[in-house]
C-alpha cells in the first residue's frame, strides 16, 4: 500500500474531510484528490510530518514501515 493510500485510508476512518486536513495542516486542499488519482504521487517530508501530527500517529506508520500507529508504544 502507498503512503497516499495509507493516509486516505486513516482520513476515510475518522471520518475526516480534505477540507478539514487542508485547513488543520495548512496542505493543499487538492492533494488528497491527486492521491486518489495517482497513489504513487510523492509527498514531501514537511507534509508528511504535518499529517502525522494531526493524525497523532507516526510516520514510519504513515510510509507503511510499522503496522503500529502510535508514536510512543
Amino acid at each position: 500500500m502507498e503512503h497516499t493510500e495509507r493516509i486516505l485510508k486513516i482520513l476515510e476512518e475518522r471520518n475526516i474531510t480534505a477540507y478539514r486536513l487542508s485547513k488543520e495542516t495548512g496542505i493543499s486542499l487538492s492533494l488528497p484528490s491527486k492521491w486518489k488519482e495517482k497513489p504513487s504521487s510523492k509527498v514531501s517530508s514537511e507534509i508528511l510530518v504535518a499529517i502525522a501530527d494531526y493524525l497523532d500517529c507516526s510516520v514510519d506508520y504513515l510510509l507503511g514501515r510499522t503496522e503500529n500507529p502510535n508514536l510512543n508504544k
